[in-house]
């Protein structure tokens, strides 16, 4: 679903694309430029030495820059209706090769963006969502591959959405955006892809939301993917997933700042909603174990300190566990918009490839070539290992490679995010595997 432990609360001033007219540098010929993708060069001793070297030498994380690709031609949406020209905030890290073969996709989950990796320059605390996986000498690294984050359409992050200004009324979106789907958001990266000119990725991949990104890549664009890394996810939301958004979206719908979607207009915010939205997320983030082992019944430290071990008898925060959710979701609800949890978390809903076959998934699997990573964390409720099971035995019945990992982990679905040496000597081995197919 979500990370309830990257911080999105700030992003870097962006640069501007148009891909009809240019692409990032060192996407044209690497040779000619050594900068590692959208990296920031910074002084070396050595003119033709990268940032990622310098980072090496120093120990720190690479810099990289945003940058805004503006797409003129409208995006016909599974609505039936469209989408005019919009823009798509990307980062990128490493150096595509010559032959546009080293390109790996990294979907993004629910309250991600575009920065998956390293750090901006003007802000080195804002470290991207999955910086432990992406970067030099990582599982992917990116001295062998190049490596896209997308924000993706109705995101709050820059790209645009609800918070993004209507051209036809000069006021913003609000509740006028269209709903989108996951399978929208894989058109729109579809063509981020035509503009550096990579015809085909080496792979594309995502956690929770990120992974049902990467497996409609693998239907809908069968041919541009040679593997499908899919972690944490699931080829369609249970009842009881679709019941947690439910709650989620009617703690801000409900909000009386909400103003139907429209209240930017009013200079206000339902933070309210938003706030107990992410608590309700949160919760289903975290396996039971992980929270009787992080907070037990332990009570909060001010409440400790106004009446020893006793209990205060009020409503006002007691037990560490309350103290933490409201944390999260006071964080969440400065960072984060209304409208996009209400999109994203539809998204989700939405998603079932196999409904247009009567609900046989393995029938909607049919047409697939890519080979596969599946994994799944044996505490992860949210998306259970059995979700997991079901998509890999689909795909057997079709014969295509697939190598599946259920990892035991104790920190339920966020363990995508953690640092858990198997799962990372896993992808690593994984992606070891791809370079040698391509030569990176």
């Amino acid at each position: 679903m979500e990370s309830s432990t990257a911080a999105l609360d700030a992003q870097a001033t962006p640069e501007t694309l148009d891909p009809a007219a240019a692409l990032p540098a060192g996407t044209r010929n690497p040779a000619e430029n050594k900068r590692a993708g959208t990296r920031t060069e910074t002084q070396a001793k050595n003119p033709t030495e990268t940032l990622v070297e310098l980072d090496r030498r120093s120990g720190a994380r690479p810099f990289v820059t945003p940058q805004t690709m503006h797409f003129a031609e409208p995006l016909a949406l599974q609505n039936g209706s469209q989408l005019a020209a919009y823009d798509l905030m990307v980062e990128t890290y490493g150096e595509l090769n010559a032959a546009r073969t080293n390109a790996v996709l990294v979907c993004h989950a629910l309250n991600a963006s575009h920065h998956v990796a390293g750090a901006y320059e003007n802000d080195p605390s804002n470290v991207g969502w999955w910086d432990n996986m992406v970067g030099p000498g990582k599982p992917l690294d990116t001295d062998r591959f190049f490596v896209i984050g997308v924000n993706n359409l109705g995101s709050c992050f820059g790209s645009t959405g609800p918070m993004s200004i209507d051209p036809a009324t000069g006021a913003p979106y609000g509740a006028s955006f269209p709903v989108i789907t996951v399978e929208d958001w894989v058109n729109a990266q579809a063509r981020v892809a035509d503009a550096f000119g990579i015809e085909r990725f080496a792979a594309v991949m995502g956690g929770s939301l990120g992974g049902m990104q990467a497996l409609a890549w693998s239907l809908m664009y069968p041919e541009r993917l040679g593997h499908c890394v899919v972690v944490a996810s699931t080829p369609k939301l249970s009842a009881q997933n679709i019941a947690f958004n439910e709650v989620a979206r009617s703690a801000i719908l409900s909000d009386p700042d909400f103003h139907g979607g429209d209240y930017y207009a009013y200079n206000v915010k339902p933070r309210r909603g938003l706030r107990v939205a992410r608590m309700i997320g949160h919760i289903t983030y975290l396996s039971d174990d992980d929270m009787a082992t992080k907070f037990g019944r332990a009570l909060q430290r001010d409440a400790l300190a106004a009446g020893g071990d006793d209990y205060q008898f009020s409503f006002d925060v007691e037990f560490e566990v309350e103290s933490y959710l409201r944390y999260q979701g006071d964080k969440f609800a400065n960072y984060f918009d209304a409208n996009t949890y209400l999109l994203i978390t539809r998204a989700l809903d939405y998603f079932d490839p196999a409904k247009a076959y009567g609900g046989d998934l393995t029938a909607a699997l049919a047409h697939t070539r890519a080979q596969y990573l599946v994994v799944s964390f044996s505490t992860d409720w949210r998306f259970a290992p059995a979700r997991s099971r079901e998509l890999v035995k689909a795909l057997l019945d079709h014969k295509r490679t697939v190598t599946y990992a259920e990892i035991d982990a104790p920190h339920g679905h966020d363990a995508f995010l953690l640092d858990d040496a198997r799962y990372h000597d896993l992808v690593r081995a994984y992606y070891e595997r791809i370079a040698k197919e391509i030569g990176a």
